[in-house]
C-alpha cells in the first residue's frame, strides 16, 4: 500500500521547554535504558545457564525480558538522541517503522503477562496437574500465540495509518510516532479510524487487564487452602507480577482506551510505560 501524502518527514516537538529539564532528562533516560538492557540481559543469561530455573515461569520471564529490551530499544535510543542532539526530524518510513515495532513488542508483552498469570493460576490452584497442563509444547504454543497476537495488532495499526493522506502540517505533538498524534495530522476526517484504533489498542489493554485482575482474584481466594509457607511464596510470586501489571496497564489504558484525542499528560504517561516500566522486571523479579 502506498501512502497518499506529500509528507516525507515529521518534526517531533520538544519533550519539555524547561532548560534545566532538557539537560537532566537525557542523562536520566540514558541511565534508565542502560539499566533496562543490562538488568534484563542478566535475567536472560541467568535463567539460560541455570539447570534448575527451567520451569514455565522462568521460560516466559526470559521472553518478557527480551520483549522489554526490544520494546525499550525501539523508542528510548531515538528519544535520548533527540534530547541530547536536538534531532527532531524523523522520516516518514522511520516513523512507520517505529510505530510498528513499538506496538508489536508492547502487545506481545501484554499477552505474555496474561500467559504468565495463567501459569501462576495453574501452579497455585491446580498443583497436582501442573506438569500435565503446562508441558513444554504448551509453553511454545502460548508463546507463539503471544507473538502472533502482537504481530496482528501491529499490522492493523500500521495499515490503518500508513495509507492515510498526510498533506501537512507535519509536526507531531509527541516525542514518538504514535497513533493519536499522527491522526491529528491526517488531512481527512478520522473519527471512525479513531474508533478502530481504540478498539484495536485500548480495548485489548482493558480486556487483558480485567482478565488479569480476575485471574489474580481467583488465585488470592484460593490461597486460604495453602499452608502458611505456601501462601508466602504465592504472594511473593503474584505480588511481583501484579506490580508490573498495574504499572504498565493503568497508564496505557488511560492513553489508548479513550476517544482519539491527545492531552499534555500523555507524554509523561508515555515515558512511564515506555522508558520506566521495562526496568521493573530486573528490579522486581
Amino acid at each position: 500500500m502506498e501512502p497518499r501524502n506529500n509528507v516525507t518527514y515529521f518534526v517531533l516537538l520538544d519533550f519539555t521547554q524547561n532548560p534545566k529539564e532538557q539537560k537532566v532528562l537525557p542523562v536520566m533516560f540514558l541511565l534508565f535504558y542502560i539499566l533496562t538492557v543490562v538488568g534484563n540481559l542478566v535475567i536472560i543469561v541467568t535463567i539460560a545457564v541455570s539447570k534448575i530455573l527451567n520451569s514455565p515461569m522462568y521460560f516466559f520471564l526470559t521472553r518478557l525480558s527480551f520483549v522489554d529490551i526490544t520494546y525499550s530499544s525501539s523508542i528510548t535510543p531515538r528519544l535520548i538522541s533527540y534530547l541530547f542532539f536536538g534531532e527532531k526530524i524523523i522520516t516518514f518510513e522511520s516513523c512507520m517503522t517505529q510505530l510498528f515495532t513499538e506496538h508489536i513488542f508492547a502487545v506481545s508483552g501484554v499477552f505474555l503477562l496474561l500467559v504468565m498469570a495463567y501459569d501462576h493460576y495453574v501452579a497455585i490452584c491446580k498443583p497436582v496437574h501442573y506438569l500435565v497442563i503446562m508441558r513444554q509444547k504448551v509453553w511454545v504454543v502460548l508463546l507463539l500465540v503471544s507473538w502472533v497476537g502482537g504481530f496482528l495488532h501491529s499490522i492493523i495499526q500500521l495499515s490503518t495509518v500508513y495509507g492515510l493522506p498526510f498533506c501537512g502540517p507535519n509536526v507531531i505533538d509527541h516525542f514518538i510516532c504514535d497513533m493519536f498524534p499522527l491522526l491529528k495530522l491526517v488531512s481527512t476526517d478520522t473519527y471512525l479510524i479513531g474508533l478502530l484504533v481504540v478498539a484495536n489498542g485500548g480495548l485489548i489493554c482493558t480486556i487483558v487487564f480485567l482478565l488479569l485482575l480476575v485471574s489474580y482474584g481467583v488465585i488470592l481466594h484460593s490461597l486460604k487452602n495453602l499452608s502458611q509457607e505456601g501462601r508466602r511464596k504465592a504472594l511473593q510470586t503474584c505480588g511481583s507480577h501484579i506490580t508490573v501489571v498495574v504499572c504498565f496497564f493503568l497508564p496505557s489504558i488511560f492513553v489508548n482506551a479513550r476517544p482519539a484525542k491527545t492531552f499534555p499528560i500523555d507524554k509523561l504517561l508515555s515515558v512511564f510505560y515506555t522508558v520506566i516500566t521495562p526496568i521493573l522486571n530486573p528490579l522486581i523479579y
